[in-house]
């Protein structure tokens, strides 16, 4: 039988303390080694995020509050502060104003369709009797894959009686002219963007479960009725996304409208906020430019949460 003297037992006590602090300490040394990983990580993205978007915004910003100001006539330009005489300008501004007038209409008449057969295509996509799935997902695609420049020179030139290959609809119905220019464009957005939109529709049915539409159907329900009361509700979320793309891309209108102000005469120099902003730049008053553009921006954002707001209220009432 052995026995643990006092004087061990005190020992291999007063031991015991400085080992349990130890693991104490090491669990900040390893939490500070994961945050300084995560850092490490995030710093490439973070450093060209910064770069190339929070910088440009806050030197806008800076920008809008200056103004040029000249010793009379021909005397040296200086940049002085200028308060908030720039945005009193854009509050001014009719140009600025009814270009939003123009992009509303735009919005009324694109959006909805755009949406409209984007819904439609990812609904059939996802249809189990559709057969070459793959080959209609890349043409209901493909469009996107042109650059809107190029898509609107393209059908720049359908629309042209000159150069059409459908010269007598072209000659009787004149798309480039005051009545039918606004459409003529939506149809040139439309044709880009129904693809992009129905992919990310597409994306959201694949998360449909799929033991909810086997019980649908085993119910009896056939296939338009399961994509009204089921499939289309859970996708509603895409919707609301591509509902505050379309706002977005809508407000940032320019390269349509850009290409048929060079084939049209209905198509001014400021039929879009950013073509506005184009103008204003071309002066050049790069002050009053950047007021442009930070209104613009804001009106952007308080728009999309607008409506992300009014869609979460219908959402769950």
């Amino acid at each position: 039988m052995t026995t643990t003297s006092p004087l061990a037992a005190t020992a291999e006590t007063t031991a015991d303390p400085p080992t349990r602090l130890s693991r104490r300490d090491a669990t900040p040394r390893r939490g500070r080694r994961h945050h300084l990983a995560v850092a490490g990580f995030l710093a490439p993205f973070l450093t060209v995020f910064a770069a190339f978007y929070l910088v440009p915004i806050g030197y806008a910003i800076y920008q809008s509050f200056l103004k040029v100001e000249r010793d009379g006539t021909f005397g040296p330009a200086r940049q002085v502060f200028a308060g908030l005489d720039q945005y009193a300008t854009v509050v001014r501004s009719n140009d600025f104003w009814d270009s939003f007038v123009n992009v509303s209409q735009f919005f009324v008449l694109s959006i909805p369709l755009q949406l409209g057969f984007a819904l439609v295509f990812a609904l059939v996509l996802d249809s189990p009797f559709l057969r070459g799935a793959s080959f209609f997902r890349l043409a209901f695609f493909a469009p996107y894959a042109v650059p809107g420049v190029i898509a609107a020179l393209m059908w720049g030139f359908m629309y042209s009686p000159q150069l059409s290959p459908f010269p007598a609809v072209a000659e009787r119905l004149d798309l480039l002219g005051p009545t039918w220019v606004m459409f003529a464009m939506v149809n040139v957005v439309n044709w880009v963007y129904t693809g992009y939109n129905m992919l990310i529709l597409y994306s959201a049915l694949q998360a449909v479960p799929a033991e909810v539409i086997e019980a649908a159907t085993m119910d009896g329900a056939g296939q338009l009725r399961i994509a009204w009361s089921i499939k289309i509700p859970h996708i509603l979320p895409a919707l609301v996304l591509t509902g505050i793309f379309s706002i977005i891309g809508t407000l940032q209108l320019f390269n349509e409208p850009q290409v048929f102000r060079g084939i049209s005469s209905a198509v001014s120099s400021k039929f879009s906020p950013n073509m506005v902003v184009y103008a204003t730049s071309n002066v050049p008053d790069y002050h009053l430019a950047a007021a442009f553009s930070v209104v613009l921006a804001l009106l952007t954002c308080v728009l999309s949460f607008l409506f992300l707001k009014l869609a979460q209220r219908r959402a769950f009432q």
